[in-house]
């Protein structure tokens, strides 16, 4: 059994996670556990640059460091930039280093912090040594329960899960901007669509989810869809549409959109998780949902998926129509309790 922790001690604590968003929201019920078992300690998030924005919505992170991998590949500039980190992580004088990624460079930036209590997701045989407890990684449960698993192997207790991100004020604002601006009314229901995910086998066809904001908006509700940057030229038919699109905004703008949104549709990627972890309503077209999956945590209901054998692309159109038409319905039953 694992010795506990002292938690008398009062704690300066670094968890790591670099990328990508949704695995870094899948930390969330992880830190909160770790603010319920050390609520005095300082906790620094190490994550990379592009995601550092995200942790702004960790309530219980104090500090959050960022590599900035794009510095660190360029001859010019890596070795300040690199050397600024390993300052940075140094000087903390951290007691305890969780690594929730488990790879070759943040096991070792964990080792190089000097934190007596150094705790990793193992993945590779060789890393354990730049542990004090590292812990293989099992690929048959959710990847916000192994995090916590991480902890339970060290010796901190769970209690209730939490898994609650809070939308920072200026975030919501600018969402209410843009609802105002393609004359959105945010008590009216609203479907956000986010089409596209980071892998094409992931994705459901953007012909469908047009076909589907046709359908919703014939029906009274208002339909916007979501992307990043470099999706802009791909929901040009949704825009052809006359749908608004908010391809390109900031991440928590997005989720701001979908905090106003009655609920939020789309593959499995990070704004869907996100939503999630706001309480709001998601559903999610993945291809399982088998032990392990990265299905909306704590909600394995909320995703929709093809018969065994088959694709994401091949989920049945009347089947998403159902699932949304089901989510109104319960939204509109609880508005007029």
């Amino acid at each position: 059994m694992a010795c506990p922790v002292d938690m008398a001690t009062p704690k300066n604590i670094l968890l790591i996670r670099l990328k990508s968003i949704g695995d870094i929201l899948f930390t969330l019920p992880a830190v909160h556990t770790v603010r319920e078992n050390f609520p005095g300690a300082k906790i620094t998030f190490l994550a990379s640059h592009e995601n550092a924005p995200l942790l702004r919505g960790f309530r219980e992170v104090n500090n959050v460091i960022a590599i900035d991998r794009a510095q660190l590949r360029n001859p010019f500039r890596a070795a300040p930039e690199f050397f600024r980190l390993l300052r940075s992580l140094r000087a903390e004088k951290f007691s305890l280093a969780v690594d929730f990624q488990g790879y070759g460079e943040t096991a070792w930036l964990s080792w190089w912090t000097g934190a007596p209590e150094r705790w990793g997701s193992v993945y590779v045989a060789g890393r354990e040594w730049l542990y004090t407890r590292g812990a293989w990684r099992s690929h048959k449960i959710h990847p916000a329960e192994w995090n916590l698993s991480l902890l339970r192997q060290g010796g901190l207790r769970t209690g209730k899960i939490r898994n609650e991100f809070v939308l920072p004020a200026d975030a919501l604002e600018k969402a209410r901007r843009f609802f105002q601006t393609n004359k959105l009314d945010e008590y009216k229901t609203t479907l956000f669509i986010q089409p596209f995910t980071s892998s094409p086998q992931k994705n459901w066809p953007l012909e469908n989810f047009l076909k589907l904001g046709w359908h919703w908006r014939s029906r009274g509700v208002q339909v916007l869809f979501g992307g990043g940057v470099s999706e802009r030229d791909a929901l040009e038919p949704a825009r052809a549409a006359g749908f608004p699109i908010s391809a390109g905004a900031p991440l928590l703008v997005s989720a701001g959109l979908t905090k106003l949104s009655t609920l939020t549709i789309g593959g499995d990627t990070g704004l869907l998780h996100l939503a999630v972890a706001m309480g709001k309503r998601v559903v999610m077209l993945m291809r399982s949902i088998v032990p392990g999956s990265t299905h909306p945590f704590q909600h394995a209901d909320w995703a929709v998926t093809p018969p065994a054998g088959k694709t994401v692309s091949e989920i049945q159109f009347n089947i998403v129509i159902e699932a949304c038409a089901g989510v109104f319905s319960e939204r509109a039953g609880n508005a007029s309790c």
